[in-house]
């Protein structure tokens, strides 16, 4: 067969592979609220939907379901008296299990329960791992059917057999499942790329060839139909849903003659967009709502925190404190969520400023007298050891300790007002004499002191007026050499000491990130150069595409890791080295933040020279 094949139809699919892909916010559901039911009712309803097995359905709705079931319970064992009114805002599993006993009613209840939701979890996981075998069998089909591709351009066999053939093995692909996200580019290049080379090798006649193309174009006709009717759809995300499914399909179809390849996509791509902007929106508008929501509930807990950490509080003021405490959990119940990552942290943090204040409420009731009197021991004790040091002429070691014993100090609570004054004015006089004999003594080497500031400011000087060299392995020696003589000069000024540290700190970090931008700059002309280089090489705009997929994707990714981050530092700050963590994981953050915008400069590199 001797006639033309146009196999740049077929690029079409390959360009379409790589359209951006739209990212899919979080889906909302609708709300059930099963804490309006009874006990009985919420097992009976978790455990219908374990039968039916309806994985979308039990994702949805059973840590809701679980949340209910808790809060119920609480519920109606404070109505059968066993357990006091909660002053909580809200109920939590723990403490269910906190008061499950032997002679609990509810125990066998809520131990049949928790089977349920064992249950689920053991189902979900089995769910998720079939899903996952069955990725990598569907990966293991289409693979084969790459290579009978290969084995068909090997074959000298007639048109009339090798064409159903090809035929059969297109049907097998889109029969075919979806595969692991991680080989899903690969395996489709290659199977576009035996497309390609089989369109190549048996030079399909004109008469088979329009058909085929005649068939495509009637089924992506079909497909834009779909997509515009979509655009008015009402259900916003479930649209969007649908959207990516009729680009699955297109992405499966062959090529369309030539003329109409520009204009059919064109209206694919101009009712992807309406959808795309109309989703957006959408969710622009929900998460506008959420940081509304989220701002109120930081208001709250403002409030309540003021109220939990007030001191020195009297027993007449502890009810009237308790009714704004109970006002501010009225106001929570009645705005709506925040986002999915902040709504639990700020959860916890009203939750943790009502715990605190009833806290100390039961505290101050229960051991009032008990603790003023040991909070003037402790006092007492403080006075002492004032005592003992104020005499002392190793000053440094001294200063330490007084300083520490005035932290000391603050974090002892109240002690009786008839003598609160006298132990204070007795631990204030300790501390006076000590450092009037500190004072004294250091006014003679004042002028030392004075000479010190002069070779600091002189040393900031000429810090700020240094010259970058090109090299920049020599500037950050040479920041290197201005730290070092730094720490050698002696102190300066107790009153000058912040102002000159300030200075030169700041001396020193505009000249660290005026390193930092030059080479930033360099990076970018580096990769302005390569893309152009790209540009010109024989890959032209598929590989420049290519480029931007693998900066979005990477993108995305990071964004997605420093979210996790954030989130996690909620976490740490619960654990015993939470200081050292939270100080390693901020440090994390920002060095991703600023490869972040690396990525996004290389991008607007990409995106200014397709203009």
């Amino acid at each position: 067969m001797n006639q033309e094949l146009n196999t740049s139809a077929l690029n079409e699919q390959i360009g379409e592979e790589n359209l951006t892909e739209i990212t899919q916010e979080e889906s909302v559901s609708d709300y059930h609220d099963y804490s309006a039911k009874s006990l009985m009712e919420i097992v009976e309803i978790f455990q219908q939907m374990l039968e039916r097995g309806d994985q979308q359905e039990l994702y949805k709705n059973a840590d809701i379901i679980k949340a209910a079931f808790y809060k119920v319970l609480k519920r109606e064992k404070i109505a059968a008296g066993f357990l006091p009114p909660s002053d909580s805002p809200e109920v939590s599993e723990e403490e269910g299990e906190e008061n499950l006993v032997s002679n609990n009613p509810f125990a066998e209840l809520e131990r049949g329960f928790k089977e349920l939701y064992q249950n689920y979890k053991t189902m979900r996981s089995s769910f998720i791992l079939n899903i996952e075998k069955q990725k990598e069998e569907n990966l293991k089909i289409k693979l084969e059917i790459i290579d009978e591709l290969k084995s068909l351009l090997e074959k000298q066999e007639d048109l009339n057999h090798t064409f159903p053939a090809f035929r059969e093995l297109q049907n097998r692909w889109k029969a075919t499942g979806p595969v692991p996200q991680s080989a899903n580019k690969d395996v489709w290049e290659s199977y576009q790329f035996s497309i390609e080379k089989f369109y190549d090798f048996v030079k399909i006649n004109n008469e088979l060839r329009d058909l085929d193309l005649k068939k495509n174009l009637e089924i992506k006709i079909e497909l834009c139909s779909k997509a515009e009717e979509l655009i008015n759809d009402n259900n916003v995300v479930e649209a969007f849903r649908k959207l990516q499914k009729l680009h699955e399909e297109w992405r499966e179809l062959g090529p369309v003659p030539k003329e109409l390849r520009e204009e059919i996509w064109e209206r694919f791509k101009k009712a992807t967009s309406a959808i795309n902007k109309r989703q957006q929106e959408f969710f622009e508008r929900l998460k506008e709502d959420q940081k509304h929501n989220l701002e109120l509930k930081a208001e709250i807990c403002e409030k309540a925190e003021a109220i939990a950490v007030m001191e020195n509080v009297d027993g007449k003021d502890w009810n009237s404190l308790s009714k704004q405490i109970e006002t501010l959990q009225t106001e929570w119940k009645n705005i709506g969520f925040a986002s999915r990552k902040e709504n639990q942290k700020i959860y916890d943090r009203f939750r943790a400023a009502c715990d605190k204040f009833y806290d100390a409420k039961r505290e101050f009731y229960s051991s009032f007298k008990v603790q003023m009197q040991d909070n003037l021991d402790k006092k007492i004790a403080l006075c002492e050891q004032a005592e003992a040091l104020k005499d002392s002429s190793d000053w440094k070691k001294t200063t330490d300790q007084l300083i520490n014993l005035q932290k000391r100090w603050k974090e002892i609570g109240p002690v009786a007002r008839k003598q609160s004054d006298v132990v204070w004015k007795r631990f204030r006089a300790a501390c006076d004499e000590f450092f009037a004999n500190k004072s004294k003594h250091f006014s003679s080497v004042d002028e030392s002191y004075d000479e010190n500031l002069k070779k600091k400011l002189d040393l900031i000087q000429e810090i700020n007026d240094y010259k970058f060299d090109t090299k920049t392995s020599e500037n950050i020696d040479a920041l290197k050499d201005f730290q070092t003589r730094w720490s050698e000069i002696g102190f300066v000024p107790i009153k000058e000491k912040e102002r000159v540290q300030a200075a030169y700190r700041h001396a020193i970090d505009t000249k660290f990130a005026d390193i930092r931008s030059s080479e930033n700059e360099h990076k970018i002309d580096r990769y302005k150069k390569h893309i152009k280089e790209l540009q010109n090489s024989g890959r032209g705009d598929r590989g420049i595409r290519s480029e931007r997929d693998k900066l979005v994707q990477k993108f995305r990714l990071m964004e997605n890791d420093i979210a996790v981050w954030e989130n996690n530092m909620g976490f740490f700050a619960k654990s015993k080295n939470a200081d050292a963590l939270l100080l390693e994981l901020d440090k994390k953050i920002a060095r991703a933040k600023e490869e972040l915008a690396q990525i996004e400069e290389k991008i607007k590199v990409i995106d200014n020279q397709q203009e």
